[in-house]
């Protein structure tokens, strides 16, 4: 038998081959391939478990779409802020800030007891941009607070976090609002979140690949300090993205609030981490300078295929917060050694 010797040209063919298609492929391959894995165990798991389909339940894939939209809002504008190296801990927050603010605006004249029986039956448009409006001043001075006063985006948030919980719960005095008119609520039901999600998702996807904005955001957090000596407006640009964080968390607590009818200070509890979660677990670089929305959207994705399939398995909820802590912390730790290796 003769021994098939490859020579180092042959050699350097095949890597080069390899190497080409890894660089064809989509740069998001890899966590799309880890989606699909995913699903594919807890399918399996299903059969086992419970002896039924955990993917071909349409009740059960519905529910996993909705809760993904409203993370996927918050995450969109979460990644755009762990591009420029920062962090938003508020998103959560200012969901219950804006819910409860938009819920206050849409009620009916049905109410018996209406926050301002004055400002009942208004159209929808009102309390929908009164809560963005609301969750924009909130980014806008999670920004300000940053940039003009040298608050690490951890402490500024944080802050911005506790405050604006205690607003709503001010605001609310505790009690849900509800009785919201069928204008407001339409923009939660059915397919219109999902829809409102994948319209932000696009807008922000080309904002970042095709536009000044985008450029500079990836400048920013490559090398904040090589951004300003090549004469860009580094706090104008972080105001800005902070700013857009907070209104897509406002958007995000208004479509909370029309989807479940009600406004509630006790809405968006975490979220803001599981917008971390999707972003980081979707290819995101807490270094910066690096993440892509088309990978948060699938972060999200499977976020939400790993809590629903635990769900459907049986799992016990206190154990699923242990099992999300675990990923989280393994995503970052990933990362990270992907940097050192990098440098």
């Amino acid at each position: 038998m003769s021994n098939v010797k490859i020579t180092a040209p042959q050699a350097a063919e095949s890597t080069s081959f390899f190497g080409n298609l890894r660089h064809k492929l989509p740069k998001d391959t890899g966590i799309f391939v880890v989606m699909l894995g995913i699903a594919l165990i807890f399918e399996i798991a299903g059969w086992y478990v419970r002896d039924q389909s955990f993917l071909l339940n349409t009740n059960r894939l519905v529910l996993i779409v909705l809760q993904v939209a409203i993370i996927g809002i918050i995450a969109v504008g979460v990644t755009q802020v762990i591009i420029t190296t920062g962090i938003d801990l508020s998103s959560g927050s200012v969901i219950a800030l804006t819910a409860v603010v938009a819920a206050s605006l849409a009620q009916t004249s049905d109410s018996l007891t209406p926050m301002y029986p004055s400002l009942v039956n208004l159209p929808a448009v009102i309390p929908i941009v009164a809560g963005i409006g609301v969750g924009l001043l909130c980014g806008l001075m999670n920004g300000f607070l940053i940039t003009k006063t040298g608050i690490p985006p951890f402490i500024a948030t944080l802050g911005m976090m506790v405050s604006a919980r205690g607003l709503a719960q001010y605001y609310t005095q505790g009690n849900p609002i509800s009785f919201l008119s069928d204008g407001f609520t339409s923009i939660g039901q059915g397919a219109m979140p999902v829809i409102i999600f994948l319209v932000v998702a696009f807008l922000f996807h080309i904002a970042l690949k095709h536009t000044r904005y985008g450029k500079y955001v990836y400048a920013i957090g490559g090398n904040m300090t090589s951004a300003k000596v090549s004469g860009i407006n580094v706090n104008k640009y972080l105001i800005i993205v902070y700013t857009i964080a907070g209104a897509l968390s406002g958007l995000a607590g208004v479509v909370l609030a029309a989807r479940v009818s009600s406004g509630q200070s006790s809405m968006g509890v975490a979220y803001e981490l599981d917008a971390i979660a999707a972003a980081v677990i979707g290819g995101s670089s807490l270094m910066g300078g690096v993440g892509r929305i088309t990978g948060t959207l699938i972060g999200a994705v499977i976020l939400g295929l790993i809590k629903s399939g635990f769900t459907f398995v049986g799992v016990d909820a206190y154990v699923q917060d242990i099992i999300k802590g675990i990923i989280i912390v393994a995503a970052v730790s990933i990362d990270m050694h992907r940097n050192r290796k990098k440098r």
